[in-house]
């Protein structure tokens, strides 16, 4: 085993957070678990989490102090933590720009303080889609390189990191883990909560939104919640070699297109038609579709336009395992658990295989970032 640590998370209720907290606790770890409205902690698959090792804190990343008295605060600061993992984050899309600031950048700085408070390195968890709309390849060192974001969450979440990054050239130690958009298990597809690129799959597959704005060579990012956790539970673990570093927590992209043909092997969804932007017209769209494209898919619709490529040398340095190479196949997993859960209508009668088995034998605040994230509940 590892060196025991004391470890505070924060957003511990969240998707990504309450994975986190049950691997260190796995571990042996004395893990703090931070948590804003939850009652309990619950993991990926709906089970309670263990508490064994764990001591659940209320506190509120939005204030300072956390909304601790400042006796508590500074009970805390003194406790002899080791590392902070901070996994607090709004993730979700469409919420005012206020509620990002709170949570994504005030809360970033409010960690940043109880870090230097305490002496604790601190992995921030952010999202690759700080890259914004920039195409080719993201190295992990890149931050800002004036790229255009697409939206509130993004730009919040490059001024939370670049915070850390500041404080960094203060001399405080961190590392920065980087999901792209969290979605299911790796194995089983299972997710507890369907949000963001969920959202999106209903839509289309439902025949409500039958035409989007998209490049068929345009890639999303899926990386399992469970890898994603992984990644995160590494670096605090080996924080000495991850200091100073970035972490890409990515998976295996796919392209539109690929989107398109495994979905076209389900007879009953419906597949969308991508449009390229510059002919793309939504005064064109039936009433109902032009309602679910001005209220849902304006929020989502630059990712699916972007031709990246996430750069995960330093993760793969940290001899961390690789995410699922084939997407198509992942996604097909996806997709399958959200037809056995219910999420996308209930499989017919007579099916006894889906497509995957033919073809190959928060929380508070949570969801995949488109992120990306990478994020969890507050």
């Amino acid at each position: 085993m590892t060196q025991r640590l004391k470890v505070l998370v924060t957003g511990a209720s969240g998707l990504v957070g309450s994975e986190v907290t049950a691997r260190l606790a796995a571990a042996g770890h004395e893990v703090t678990a931070m948590v804003h409205r939850a009652r309990e902690l619950v993991r990926n698959d709906g089970t309670p989490l263990d508490l064994t090792g764990v001591t659940c804190l209320p506190g509120d990343v939005t204030r300072p102090r956390f909304g601790l008295s400042e006796d508590a605060y500074r009970a805390l600061a003194g406790s002899g933590l080791d590392r902070i993992v901070h996994c607090a984050a709004i993730t979700d899309f469409g919420r005012p720009e206020e509620d990002y600031q709170s949570v994504n950048v005030d809360g970033t700085a409010h960690t940043v303080e109880l870090a230097r408070d305490s002496g604790a390195g601190l992995v921030h968890v952010g999202t690759a889609y700080v890259c914004g709309e920039r195409d080719g390849v993201i190295r992990e060192p890149e931050l800002d390189q004036g790229q255009r974001l697409a939206n509130a969450y993004e730009a919040s979440k490059l001024r939370a990191e670049t915070l850390v990054h500041k404080a960094q050239a203060d001399g405080m130690r961190a590392a920065v883990v980087r999901p792209s958009i969290v979605v299911g298990d790796e194995h089983t597809g299972v997710v507890r909560d369907y949000k963001n690129i969920y959202v999106i799959l209903k839509l289309t597959t439902e025949g409500k939104s039958r035409s989007l704005p998209g490049l068929y060579e345009a890639r999303l990012d899926l990386v399992p919640v469970d890898y994603v956790a992984d990644v995160i539970t590494r670096v605090a673990e080996r924080f000495d070699e991850a200091a100073g570093r970035t972490f890409h927590a990515v998976g295996a992209p796919l392209t539109l297109r690929d989107f398109s043909d495994v979905m076209a092997e389900y007879p009953s969804f419906h597949v969308p038609r991508f449009v390229p932007p510059t002919s793309f017209d939504a005064e064109r769209l039936p009433t109902r579709e032009r309602r679910y494209y001005g209220r849902i898919v304006t929020l989502y619709e630059s990712y699916f336009r972007r031709r990246m490529t996430f750069d995960d040398s330093h993760t793969a340095a940290l001899g961390i395992r690789s995410a699922p190479q084939n997407g198509p196949e992942f996604l097909r997993k996806l997709i399958d658990h959200c037809l056995h859960s219910g999420y996308l209508g209930a499989l017919p009668a007579a099916v006894t295989k889906t497509p995957a088995a033919t073809n190959t034998a928060e929380a508070d605040v949570t969801g995949p970032a488109a992120n990306g994230t990478g994020g969890g509940g507050r």
